[in-house]
């Protein structure tokens, strides 16, 4: 069922939702801002724009006429050396806080979303009065496996996604489109997949902004089928270095023994683990333990009760070269 979008703007109290809009080179991430800053939303946002070069033409590219603020940062990419400038813009932002729905940010299409993330969680101010809403990678139907096979970008854009807009449908023939969503889908089993038409999505905005999208609790309620993928131990390969891997028992799990393994494993091997999601039966928890890294940080909160649904645990890890023998062995070592 889709959230239904709040229409208050946010209070000093409530974080903001910030979603990160990625994608590669010409995928079209501007032609769907565009989109977003001129339908009849009753919103206001923020817009933060990310260039390679001096002289910036993004912000050009913006037909709407809007009053929304919009900043640019040139010469460098978002996820390296301005992530200062990021964090300066965000505190900047937040002194207004009260006049704002949201912030929207777009990456340059050589962006790796990690680093960006990684800005929601590692400074205090931020981490504190904002959030993380989504990731939402748009993808270029007719280019997006040629840049799959050929740069570190696009599958790193794809796997880190919490939903995938597929662009240019119109440029590939029909009967390859169930094998391009196939395609996406190994390297991310969980993101919520539609299509965008010169900009305009398929599905309403209010089912891709303000949702929560950030949470692997909201994505089993997209794919409920996930939870079965999961707890048969159902691995997704791709022929490039990033996988996925979904492990799922129903033995609660001693929480000393997964803080322990989680945090070795992520600081000797979260280079290369893009993304660790989990919904976790703890021992003697009558609550959902839900856990998310991006990395090396990670972050855990219990959240609601099982209720009359069975205690199980799920975990995801989207990453470079992983072990899945070991990260399984590893999981099933923590159970109570």
């Amino acid at each position: 069922m889709p959230l239904a979008p709040t229409t208050q703007h946010s209070t000093p109290n409530t974080p903001i939702p910030v979603t990160v809009l990625t994608g590669f080179l010409g995928a079209g991430k501007t032609t769907l801002l565009n989109h977003i800053l001129t339908a009849q939303h009753g919103k206001k946002y923020a817009v933060i724009i990310n260039e390679f070069g001096q002289a910036g033409v993004d912000d050009k590219l913006l037909t709407a006429q809007v009053d929304e603020e919009i900043f640019e940062m040139n010469n460098g990419c978002i996820c390296c050396t301005v992530r200062g400038d990021l964090i300066r813009i965000i505190t900047l932002l937040l002194k207004r806080a009260q006049k704002l729905d949201g912030i929207l940010l777009e990456t340059t299409g050589l962006a790796n979303p990690a680093p960006v993330a990684q800005t929601f969680f590692a400074d205090p101010t931020v981490a504190a009065k904002t959030r993380l809403d989504s990731i939402l990678t748009v993808a270029d139907a007719v280019h997006i496996r040629s840049q799959l096979a050929q740069t570190p970008e696009a599958p790193e854009q794809i796997a880190f996604a919490d939903t995938i807009l597929i662009s240019k449908m119109d440029e590939l023939p029909q009967a390859e489109w169930e094998d391009l969503e196939g395609t996406l889908r190994t390297l991310n089993p969980t993101a919520l997949i539609a299509r965008v038409n010169r900009g305009v999505p398929e599905l309403p905005l209010e089912q891709l902004l303000g949702r929560h999208a950030f949470s692997l609790e909201h994505m089993l309620t997209l794919d409920p089928k996930f939870i079965e993928d999961a707890q048969n131990g159902h691995h997704h390969h791709h022929n490039s270095a990033i996988s996925s891997l979904s492990l799922g028992m129903d033995n609660p799990l001693d929480p000393e023994k997964f803080d322990d393994w989680m945090a070795n494993l992520l600081a000797t091997q979260g280079q290369n683990i893009l993304r660790t999601k989990g919904v976790l039966n703890i021992a003697h928890e009558p609550k959902r333990y839900v856990f998310q890294a991006v990395h090396m940080m990670s972050e855990g909160t219990f959240t609601t009760p099982w209720g009359d649904q069975k205690p199980t645990s799920t975990l995801v890890f989207i990453g470079k070269n992983l072990d899945k023998a070991a990260l399984k062995e590893g999981f099933y070592s923590c159970i109570a």
